[in-house]
């Protein structure tokens, strides 16, 4: 049985974490250039999220992750660090002897909000890969490279595209959602890159509906991001519904991820505000 699920689960919350905004009050930003817009800031400093995930299939429901994203600015320079992490839990581990862990540090332009480099570590068992991206929008391209630490003599991959000055990665790239209008029945469309490639990633925004959240019973946004399928950035069958509260900060409290190798209930644990006050589920 393949576990391809499981690292799927970081691409997920990468897509949850970036939809979250900034405080009331930020300013909207001027992007210079041809493609130049207006957009407010969805950065809020020291804002940490920690996430749970458990697989469910034939009536079976275990913890089979956690994820935490943090974003901090960078002492001294005009950039935001935004640095994600996923790892798996004891229970997949201990059943299936399979382990993983995956983390992504995005260097973002606080004034243009693009991102400028991303740096990951992938490890899937004994598997281990480590990459780099590097964003050029006067060149309008994206260079990633990935090595192997494990095989130092091997020769790097190299993938370079096209980008245009909205192009964002995982973790930067959803955060367009919080500065559009969102309407019951609209479809928001957003480009992101990964391991070099652009993708074109529709959203669909299908309903409003009250979830239980550790914030209480609160009223949420139901979006549907299209990362599933030929040429998207998940070559599998599978869908994606995520959960955000509709108020100003339209925090992502619950994602749901159907696969065929059976469903995820991803869920927010922990919240902890720019101001450090922390809510627990």
């Amino acid at each position: 049985m393949k576990f391809r699920v499981f690292p799927i689960l970081f691409v997920v919350l990468a897509f949850l974490w970036t939809a979250v905004p900034a405080q009331t009050g930020a300013g909207p930003l001027e992007v210079p250039g041809p493609e130049a817009r207006t957009f407010s800031n969805p950065y809020s400093v020291g804002e940490t999220l920690e996430y749970e995930g458990k697989y469910k299939k034939f009536g079976f429901s275990f913890g089979i992750a956690e994820m935490t994203f943090n974003v901090q600015r960078r002492e001294g320079d005009d950039v935001y660090q935004i640095v994600s992490e996923a790892r798996s839990k004891g229970t997949l581990a201990k059943l299936f002897n399979f382990t993983f862990y995956q983390k992504i540090e995005s260097t973002v332009d606080s004034r243009t909000l693009q991102v400028m480099r991303s740096v990951k570590r992938d490890e899937q068992k004994d598997r281990i890969r480590d990459s780099e991206a590097n964003f050029d929008y006067l060149l309008r391209r994206v260079t990633w490279v990935e090595t192997d630490p494990n095989d130092p003599v091997k020769p790097p991959k190299r993938v370079a595209s096209t980008i245009t000055a909205e192009t964002q990665d995982l973790v930067t790239g959803v955060f367009v959602l919080r500065g559009k209008d969102l309407a019951v029945g609209k479809t928001l469309m957003f480009k992101v890159t990964d391991s070099g490639l652009v993708y074109d990633v529709p959203v669909r925004v299908t309903g409003r509906e009250y979830e239980k959240t550790l914030f209480g019973k609160v009223l949420c946004w139901k979006v549907e991001p299209e990362i599933f399928g030929d040429g998207r950035v998940i070559e599998q069958k599978g869908s994606l519904t995520i959960w955000l509260t509709a108020d100003e900060r339209r925090i992502p409290v619950r994602a749901k991820l159907n696969t065929e190798l059976g469903r995820v209930e991803i869920k927010l644990e922990k919240y902890v505000s720019p101001s450090g006050e922390a809510v627990v589920d």
